[in-house]
């Protein structure tokens, strides 16, 4: 079977955290990913990703999903070359790569056009892996 992508382009707006981790949650239940707790993790990593990339990235911003079996691979990448770090929290922030750490595997960052790519490896889903979609059923069930 060959790894499945998904790309959508990501508004720069307040809505953007939230709209990325819906379409996230229903690509990847569509790819059938089915343990809850699983996907509940990937929303934080994408929602904390997009924030991020809207707060301090610029630009265009780009976001990735990639399902190879069971291995899920999500990135964002926005204009700025800045890389992200750790910092102490306070009210306004600084949680958001503690928790990708908590709910990845590993996370890492390369230069993409310019800006940067912050790739994060989530950990095997525990229900459910990656299926190519149907599409001969698919277009036969919408000719009738």
């Amino acid at each position: 079977m060959s790894a499945l992508t998904a790309h959508l382009d990501v508004p720069l707006h307040f809505g953007a955290p939230g709209a990325a981790r819906r379409a996230v949650v229903a690509v990847l239940g569509g790819w059938g990913f089915r343990d809850q707790d699983w996907l509940d993790g990937a929303a934080v990593v994408v929602s904390e990703l997009v924030t991020n990339a809207v707060r301090h990235g610029g630009g265009c911003v780009a976001l990735n999903v990639e399902a190879d079996g069971g291995r899920v691979v999500v990135s964002v990448a926005d204009g700025s070359s800045v890389v992200p770090r750790r910092r102490d929290p306070d009210e306004v922030g600084g949680r958001g790569l503690v928790l990708i750490e908590a709910l990845a595997e590993n996370w890492t960052v390369h230069d993409h056009h310019g800006g940067k790519q912050v790739r994060v490896a989530l950990p095997p889903c525990p229900e459910g892996e990656a299926s190519q979609p149907r599409l001969a059923h698919l277009s036969s069930a919408a000719a009738h």
